[in-house]
């Protein structure tokens, strides 16, 4: 696939293009069955693509389900076993009916909050999720939880059920979905985990997380490891908790201390990543941390080497300079230049642009480009 084609993904598309998949070391096919990419073959799944999308254009959505299908028929002269093509098959109809559930809401901006399943309602943290819940979606915002109690459910209490998604995973002691967001059409059950950790990272503009135990730690360090490599969208990353009393760390504390006498000081993570993430004192801050990551800032994509960078409002060309001043690290060749759209983008063709081609690491600077941007005025 060229990489001028472009992904749609909720409002906005990975940072990082979409890359070839390697399969030079799978073994050979077995030649006795006629193989799926056969001419013959291709021609049948032609005419079932053109039977069930009559009335769609020729468009490169078409290419994309004609390799899908050519991957799934591949399955059977592979001699993959039930077991795997359960596993495909069950991901495959998990992920398409989730995509369909949030299709219905395409331009809401939509907050994950991840968080512990055991926090009570009496705890600090339980208040203080309810709290970010409900001043996110006065700002017009949806959230999606994993729709079990304790903090996810907090999440929903905030903005009601008609502003929450719950994104459910089937487990023996964790059966049913909180009263807030249960029978909703905007509940969808997993049974895999990472095709559930897909959807909460996928539709998101913003993750927000509350203390929790193995799994939300589990979900911040996948969150920023995505972030970090530029394969997923950049977006706020922000740390909560509810008052502690007076003298006691903080939870957040704890993991940012972690970060930085631990990861950072044996050279693991680079000074730059930790602007990945950001402590907010309170659930005020952090609504107003994530307003501000959107106050100029839309998206980001590739076109080709170029990284684009869409703005709502046109940069000054002093403040263009001052990013070549203060980012030139991140410019592999060439200056960071205002633009119109790039051939190959078809969507926010209004919005104007940023553009210069990036070397493809430092994403954490990435994040303070994005921050110092949305510091100046518009032009």
């Amino acid at each position: 696939m060229s990489e001028e084609h472009e992904i749609p993904h909720s409002r906005r598309t990975d940072i990082q293009p979409q890359e070839p998949i390697i399969m030079e070391g799978a073994p050979p096919e077995e030649p006795r069955q006629k193989r799926a990419d056969d001419p013959e073959v291709q021609e049948a799944i032609n005419g079932l693509i053109e039977t069930v999308a009559q009335e769609m254009p020729e468009r490169f959505d078409r290419k994309l389900v004609r390799e899908a299908v050519t991957a799934c028929l591949k399955l059977l002269p592979d001699g993959r076993d039930t077991g795997e093509l359960k596993l495909m098959s069950s991901a495959i109809k998990e992920l398409r009916y989730a995509f369909r559930v949030f299709a219905g809401y395409p331009d809401a901006m939509k907050c994950t909050i991840f968080g512990s399943a055991r926090t009570p309602e009496s705890h600090p943290d339980y208040t203080a999720a309810v709290d970010f819940g409900t001043q996110i979606a006065r700002a017009g915002w949806m959230v999606i939880t994993g729709a079990g109690d304790g903090i996810m459910k907090a999440g929903h209490v905030g903005p009601g059920r008609d502003a929450s998604f719950g994104v459910a995973i089937r487990l023996p002691f964790e059966t049913t979905a909180n009263d807030i967001i249960a029978g909703d059409q905007k509940l969808i059950h997993f049974r895999y985990f990472f095709t559930r950790k897909l959807m909460f990272l996928f539709h998101a503009d913003a993750v927000v997380l509350f203390p929790g135990g193995f799994g939300t730690m589990d979900e911040l360090f996948e969150t920023l490891t995505l972030v970090q490599t530029g394969k997923a969208a950049m977006m706020p990353i922000v740390l909560v908790e509810g008052e502690n009393k007076p003298g006691v760390r903080s939870y957040w504390q704890h993991f940012d201390s972690f970060a930085r006498d631990t990861l950072l000081e044996r050279e693991m993570i680079s000074a730059e990543d930790l602007n990945l993430y950001y402590i907010a004192p309170t659930p005020e801050h952090a609504v107003e941390h994530i307003n501000q990551f959107y106050r100029n800032y839309h998206s980001s994509r590739y076109v080709r080497d170029e990284l684009v960078i869409r703005v709502k409002h046109e940069l000054r060309d002093e403040d263009v300079e001052s990013l070549n001043d203060e980012f030139g690290v991140l410019v592999k060749s060439g200056k960071i230049a205002k633009s119109g759209p790039l051939d190959g983008e078809e969507t926010n063709l209004d919005l104007p642009r940023i553009v210069f081609t990036h070397t493809r690491y430092k994403f954490g600077l990435v994040r303070a480009l994005l921050d110092r941007i949305n510091t100046f005025d518009p032009a």
